[in-house]
């Protein structure tokens, strides 16, 4: 891998490095992922989310699950022309993408690299549908494009709120946006008529679960028409860095929130089982579900569903498609 220049992003220096991936789609067969596809065009993300998921998958690289994550960032420079060579293909069946099912394809380094953009432009281009989920005010840069998707029920945009508390998203999310300025970009997203919704993920028992009615209050209020959660998940090594980070951040919390993941985990920290990973299991999960069903429909979410429409698909050589 061929670093690229440095950029200082707050104590830690973050190093980028070319990433030469041949593919830009990845395929999942997980029984309780709604999508089949999605697409990442960064590897690791400097927001820093402590208790992201996909933390882990960066010892694969090699590197680190804890600050490696944050600061050696991976760059799929060819991202877009691998995007559009897969839509050529025969074999490709139009359906929706989920734009990122990893790390946030807004992180900071999407400001300078525009990758993002130029995927979502290879999106339109070709009429395929996409689902962006982002914790970044930077989304509605591309206000431009999603009006011209959404024209063509191709897009849905998902802002994922874990807190309203912005100390405590500073603590756990240090580099990605505030919670105001998430609110505020589905606002902006929603009055320009992009179909939103909300991710309120994960969330956190017996830190963030009370928070479950005022983040839907507040995204509906916003204009999101769909809703969401899932229990925070701790695989590998995220565990032990999720731990020690409560410890050391909020120690006087740190035993009810433990105890609290165990009595949803089934005695664990972490379960990874299908049908169980996402919404946990007991009395406690229950109360959460029945927390976040009442909510929605008090603030009028999920009351009817975003459908986006493969119809509008072209498959067509470069010279037609300069038409449109």
């Amino acid at each position: 891998m061929e670093p690229l220049p440095e950029e200082e992003q707050g104590e830690v220096p973050t190093q980028y490095f070319y990433d030469s991936s041949r593919s830009i789609l990845a395929e999942n067969d997980s029984p309780d992922l709604p999508f089949k596809y999605s697409i990442n065009p960064y590897r690791g993300c400097e927001h820093g989310c402590i208790y992201c998921y996909a933390r882990s998958t960066h010892e694969y690289l090699g590197f680190s699950a804890g600050t490696d994550f944050e600061s050696r960032i991976l760059i799929k420079t060819d991202a877009p022309r691998l995007l559009e060579n897969a839509f050529k293909r025969k074999s490709w069946q139009p359906q929706t993408v989920v734009f990122s099912g990893n790390t946030d394809c807004y992180q900071p380094i999407e400001r300078r690299l525009e990758l993002t953009r130029r995927c979502l432009e290879v999106f339109l281009k070709y009429r395929n549908p996409v689902s962006v989920i982002t914790k970044s005010f930077l989304v509605t840069r591309d206000l431009d494009i999603f009006e011209r998707l959404a024209a063509l029920d191709l897009i849905e945009v998902s802002m994922s709120i874990t807190t309203l508390d912005p100390e405590l998203a500073r603590a756990m999310e240090p580099r990605a946006s505030t919670p105001s300025r998430r609110l505020e970009a589905l606002s902006m997203l929603s009055e320009r008529g992009i179909p939103t919704s909300v991710n309120a993920a994960p969330v956190i028992p017996g830190l963030t679960d009370e928070e479950l009615p005022a983040i839907l209050r507040e995204s509906a209020l916003r204009g999101a028409v769909t809703a969401c959660y899932i229990l925070v998940r701790l695989p590998l090594a995220v565990e032990t860095l999720f731990v020690d980070w409560l410890h050391r951040e909020l120690p006087l919390r740190a035993p009810k929130v433990l105890n609290r993941l165990r009595e949803v985990r089934g005695g664990r920290l972490s379960d990874g089982r299908y049908g169980t990973r996402k919404s946990g299991e007991g009395e406690m999960a229950e109360s959460i579900r029945g927390l976040f069903e009442l909510s929605c429909r008090k603030y009028g979410l999920n009351h009817r569903e975003i459908h986006l429409s493969t119809r509008h698909f072209l498959r067509h050589g470069p010279k037609q498609l300069e038409i449109f």
